[in-house]
C-alpha cells in the first residue's frame, strides 16, 4: 500500500450541488454474494453515475475504488483490457473490507463507446491505446473526477485509501477535495490479449509520476 499526499485540495465545482438522491439495498451474485447500498445522487452532470456502499468492517479512513465504465470488459469480459478484472477485483475486496465503489460512465476513458472501437481499430494498425485516441483528434484521456469527489462528499467522505495505480487519478481527487491517504495497485496479470495495453498505460503512469517529481 503506497502512502501519497494526503493533503486535497478545494472541493469541484459540482461538489456543494451534489446530494444523495435515492439508496437501495443490491444483492449481488458476484463478490460472495454481499448486499452493498445502491446510491444515486442529484446534481450530477451524469445522472447516471451511481456508487455502491459496502458496510464498513472497521473504523477509519474507507477503502474507494473509483471505476470508469467499460461495456466491453465490464460486462462482456473483454481480454483487450484489464478494466473488467478490476472491477471483480475491487468487488471483492470492498466485499471484505468495506467501503465504496464509484461508477463513473466514462466510457473509452471518456470518449464514449463508438469512438472507443474506432479507436481499438487503430490499435489493431499499430498505435497504442493512447496514441489511438489521439488520432481521433481526443485527448489520451478525458475522463474527469470532480463527479466522483462531488459523490464521496455527499456520502459524507472527504479521505480514502484508494484502490488504483493511476497516479493521475489520485492527483485530480486531491484537488477536487477528497484527500488519498494511500493507494493499492489492483494488479491484473498481461494475457497475450492485453499485454500492449497494459505496457501502454504503466509508461504513461510512470511518465506521469516523474513529470510530478519535477514540479
Amino acid at each position: 500500500m503506497n502512502a501519497v499526499n494526503p493533503d486535497p485540495g478545494r472541493p469541484g465545482p459540482e461538489a456543494a450541488a451534489v446530494t444523495v438522491r435515492q439508496k437501495i439495498r443490491l444483492p449481488m451474485s458476484r463478490a460472495g454474494g454481499v448486499a452493498p447500498d445502491l446510491v444515486t445522487f442529484e446534481g450530477l452532470a451524469r445522472p447516471d453515475d451511481f456508487a455502491l456502499v459496502f458496510p464498513q468492517t472497521s473504523p477509519g479512513t474507507p477503502w474507494v475504488r473509483v471505476h470508469s465504465s467499460c461495456v466491453t470488459g465490464d460486462l462482456f469480459g473483454s481480454a483487450r483490457c484489464d478494466c473488467g478484472p478490476q472491477l471483480d477485483a475491487a468487488l471483492e475486496h470492498l466485499a471484505h473490507h468495506g467501503g465504496v465503489l464509484v461508477y463513473l460512465h466514462q466510457e473509452g476513458r471518456g470518449i464514449g463507446l463508438r469512438a472507443k472501437i474506432e479507436a481499438y481499430a487503430l490499435q489493431d494498425q499499430g498505435l497504442d491505446t493512447f496514441e489511438a485516441n489521439e488520432s481521433l483528434g481526443f485527448p489520451p484521456d478525458a475522463r474527469e473526477y470532480d463527479s466522483a469527489a462531488a459523490m464521496l462528499r455527499a456520502l459524507g467522505i472527504s479521505r480514502v485509501h484508494l484502490l488504483t495505480a493511476n497516479p493521475e487519478k489520485v492527483l485530480h481527487l486531491a484537488q477536487a477535495g477528497v484527500a488519498v491517504e494511500s493507494t493499492l495497485p489492483l494488479v491484473i496479470p498481461a494475457t497475450p490479449h492485453n499485454r500492449e495495453y497494459l505496457e501502454a498505460k504503466r509508461k504513461r503512469f510512470e511518465q506521469f509520476s516523474a513529470a510530478l517529481l519535477k514540479r
